[in-house]
């Protein structure tokens, strides 16, 4: 059983507060075998079932480095998945991947603690996505001129110290929590309303106003959500027509650039330089979590 990891487009904080998102499944997958158990399981996975088979997520990670594309979430909705299977439920009846993504969810969320559950959609349900908080995602159909390519940090970022300082920022100081969350939202459905009109160059500007409404967010949160290296590759992307901007809540992980055009040699370069590799053949998967071939 294979579950694909996830890229968070836009919408990334304000997903918490119930915004829509976009995002992305990707081509690299948590593969889970029924026919293994598995003694030292992931924490969620362990919350999703007594006895669950066996999770390889080695795709979703670079060494010891998690990538950042969902891992814990992807093999909780493909071990979950073989479950189903072995029940003899139907994966691509919507009954069922409603019924996998509201138990994945809950699993996750109760070891992480809360959490929108973006990720546990993506993997379910495959494919780009408007996805709100306790919903059914939408499917959507990115720009057809739209050019994507992810860039990994090196170093794998820690979403709940990130999440606890945007919090503490809430806690502190609502109301420019709440002006930074809204610009967030805002570039979101700017974002969504793109692929509406399969217009890329509104795409990658509202790219742009992401990561802008990102890097307030930090600096009024004190969070690194924007690393000095995106800020640099962000302006380097933007003087070649395109974006550049952390995937989901940043912090160093996984990045994104977006234009209507592959990034140039010179882009690739400076941003190997500051140890930004990109990572080949990440495309969309159309799928979902499904039986592996």
């Amino acid at each position: 059983m294979r579950a694909p990891g996830k890229l968070l487009f836009s919408g990334a904080y304000a997903v918490l507060d119930g915004s829509p998102a976009l995002v992305a499944a990707v081509n690299r997958y948590a593969i889970a075998d029924g026919a293994l158990t598995d003694d030292s399981p992931m924490e969620e996975v362990r919350a999703a079932l007594e006895n669950p088979p066996h999770v390889d997520v080695t795709q979703l990670r670079e060494g010891d480095n998690k990538l950042g594309l969902g891992s814990s979430a992807a093999a909780t909705v493909a071990a979950l998945a073989v479950r189903e299977a072995e029940r003899g439920a139907e994966l691509s009846e919507s009954t069922t991947r409603e019924r996998l993504m509201r138990q994945a969810w809950d699993a996750h969320a109760r070891v992480q603690g809360g959490g929108s559950g973006v990720d546990v959609a993506a993997s379910t349900f495959g494919g780009a996505l408007c996805y709100v908080r306790s919903e059914i995602p939408k499917p959507v159909r990115l720009p057809s001129d739209l050019v994507w390519r992810v860039f990994f940090s090196g170093k794998s970022a820690r979403t709940s110290d990130l999440r606890s300082r945007v919090d503490a920022l809430a806690a502190t100081n609502r109301a420019r929590w709440a002006l930074a969350i809204r610009r967030i939202a805002d570039a979101s459905l700017a974002t969504l309303e793109a692929c509406v009109q399969d217009d890329a160059v509104a795409f990658v500007a509202a790219a742009r106003a992401s990561l802008g409404a990102l890097a307030t967010l930090g600096s009024a949160a004190d969070a690194p959500i924007v690393t000095e290296e995106a800020r640099v590759l962000a302006e380097l992307a933007e003087s070649e027509g395109g974006a550049f901007m952390p995937s989901g809540a940043g912090g160093g992980d996984c990045s994104i650039f977006f234009s209507t055009s592959a990034p140039s040699a010179s882009f690739v370069a400076h941003a190997t330089r500051l140890s930004q590799s990109m990572l080949a053949e990440i495309t969309l998967d159309l799928r979902g979590v499904h039986v592996s071939p």
